[in-house]
């Protein structure tokens, strides 16, 4: 708050003492003592450069009136008698607009001069040359004063630009988390269902057999075993995702792709769930997203139809073209007619993001004849000239 006074009346002070030195030069070049009317005229338009931030026009006006006083006062009009007036064009053309700081300029630079020829007896050309000199000052000072105002908006442009690349950089990086954070989440969504359903059903099994049919019952818990060793594997490996860069590293598996359908397949038969599988079409190798994608929507939808649909049966058809794979399972909802109690999850909500993410898409729905179908349109990689063959269809 102390440095603009300071600054302002330290070049009060130096536009004082250039405008006295300027009242004690004559006519030969040499220095005398300053008159009287030296002092005052330095001390009157010095001090009126104390207003030129709050009003540059009035005291450029002002000590213009001053500079023009010089000549009629018996003292020598030089660049330095009117140092304040120059002062005040250099903050008139750094604060105002180009068009008014011209208009109010050109005739300060004018007047300056316009009394001296009548109060000169013999104006020679070292006195016109000095004339001419004295009016060219303000404009010489305004043209620098333009040229700081540029520097300071190209100085604030790049300033602004820096902090909207950082802001959008740090909004990236925010971006960034956001959706590794949503995938994650995807990740351990479709893992703990999936194991925590399929666990499920096989107690569910094992309690149901475990009196009439001691055997099958062991081979459901041994099953259920195997389940949830998985589950802790799976949970292992994505949580890994979290660790920090200097962490040991978690053993790394493979993700999970349609090469696993069959396993995936036969662990829910074992859980008591009727499930074919059928293919239309020449299968195309998908890139590794489609693959992981593929899986986890048919693992996420059998898992729905374990949990929700209280249904017997399940089917999962794959029709491959040459430009996408089109996943449908279907359900007939005729198991118990007292599904399970289940709050509503993100189940469907992470299969539509998990098409939407590899540029397909995915709808869903209650079927006519009851039951319930999930279908997602998956891209695939150019089959280039691969022809398709006729449709094949297995069951597996």
């Amino acid at each position: 708050m102390l440095a603009r006074p300071c600054r302002d009346g330290a070049i009060a002070a130096a536009a004082f003492a250039t405008c006295l030195l300027g009242g004690a030069l004559q006519v030969d070049d040499t220095v005398a003592a300053p008159p009287a009317m030296a002092y005052a005229v330095a001390a009157i338009s010095s001090a009126l450069t104390l207003a030129r931030h709050r009003a540059p026009v009035a005291t450029l006006a002002a000590t213009t009136v001053c500079g023009m006083l010089v000549a009629p006062l018996g003292l020598l009009l030089t660049p330095l008698t009117v140092a304040p007036a120059v002062i005040s064009a250099y903050s008139l053309a750094v604060r105002a607009e180009r068009r008014s700081a011209i208009a109010v300029l050109l005739p300060c630079a004018a007047l300056l001069v316009v009394l001296a020829p009548f109060v000169e007896d013999d104006v020679s050309w070292e006195d016109a040359s000095r004339l001419v000199t004295v009016a060219a000052a303000p404009l010489v000072a305004a043209v620098l004063g333009r040229l700081t105002r540029h520097r300071r908006a190209h100085l604030a442009f790049m300033e602004e630009r820096a902090v909207r690349a950082e802001e959008a950089q740090h909004s990236e990086a925010r971006r960034k988390v956001a959706e590794e954070r949503v995938r994650i989440a995807r990740e351990l969504h479709d893992l703990v269902a999936h194991q925590i359903t399929l666990a499920n059903a096989q107690a569910n099994v094992a309690a149901h057999l475990i009196d009439t049919h001691p055997a099958q019952a062991r081979a459901s818990l041994d099953e259920l075993v195997r389940t949830t060793r998985q589950a802790l594997d799976e949970l292992r490996a994505t949580v890994g995702l979290l660790r920090q860069r200097d962490d040991a590293a978690a053993p790394a598996q493979p993700a999970p792709g349609l090469d696993r359908l069959p396993q995936l397949v036969e662990s829910f038969r074992r859980a008591g769930l009727r499930l074919s599988v059928r293919e239309d079409g020449v299968a195309v190798p998908p890139s590794p997203a489609v693959d992981l994608t593929a899986y986890r929507i048919i693992q996420e939808a059998l898992t729905n139809v374990t949990k929700h649909a209280a249904a017997g049966r399940a089917d999962i058809l794959l029709t491959w073209s040459r430009e996408t794979v089109t996943i449908t399972v279907t359900n007939d909802g005729l198991g118990s007619s007292t599904p399970p109690e289940h709050p509503a999850g993100y189940g469907l909500i992470g299969m539509r993001e998990r098409a939407s993410a590899v540029g397909g898409h995915l709808t869903a729905g209650v079927q006519p004849d009851g039951g319930f179908h999930v279908v997602a349109h998956l891209p695939l990689p150019s089959a280039g000239g691969t022809p398709e063959g006729p449709a094949a269809s297995e069951d597996r």
